[in-house]
């Protein structure tokens, strides 16, 4: 390549991959707007929610729709419709389907770790589990101001 031809070319490959980052981030930031004006707190990092339209009985349940708390399923032309960036990832509607493995919910915690769900014994397990690991939690921090007190004592 002559010289002038090598200050004039350009990776595409950086800009395509610096599009990306911005289109996610213009996303990620309208989903936190959107978010905070129905005052509802994202506790997870990321995730999906999927509905098999073959076993969706839509129609005739529409349980799921009735439960989201932010409204993010919604009733349309003849099956359910999802709007991504309202949903939590709750597992609201996995709790609350009549019909196993229909709807899954995959979500990714803080710390990394990443859950999925698509029948309502799997949602609770896990719920049961952060249930418990916040009542340690809260055991430990009493635990630690009776230590702290004990020994303002003496």
């Amino acid at each position: 390549m002559t010289k002038k031809n090598e200050e004039q070319s350009i990776n595409i490959y950086d800009l395509l991959s610096d599009e990306v980052a911005e289109i996610k981030e213009e996303k990620k930031n309208r989903r936190a707007e959107l978010l905070e004006s129905i005052g509802v707190e994202d506790r997870f990092e990321d995730g999906s929610i999927n509905i098999d339209m073959r076993t969706c009985r839509g129609l005739e349940c529409n349980l799921c729709v009735k439960s989201c708390p932010t409204n993010a399923l919604y009733w349309r032309a003849g099956e359910i419709g999802i709007e991504e960036d309202l949903c939590i990832h709750c597992t609201a509607c996995v709790l609350n389907c009549c019909v196993d493995n229909c709807i899954k919910v995959t979500r990714k915690r803080p710390n990394g770790k990443t859950e999925t769900f698509s029948t309502p014994k799997e949602a609770l397990g896990v719920n049961r589990l952060v249930a418990a690991h916040n009542a340690r939690e809260k055991v430990k921090l009493r635990v630690e101001d009776s230590e702290e007190c004990s020994i303002n004592k003496f």
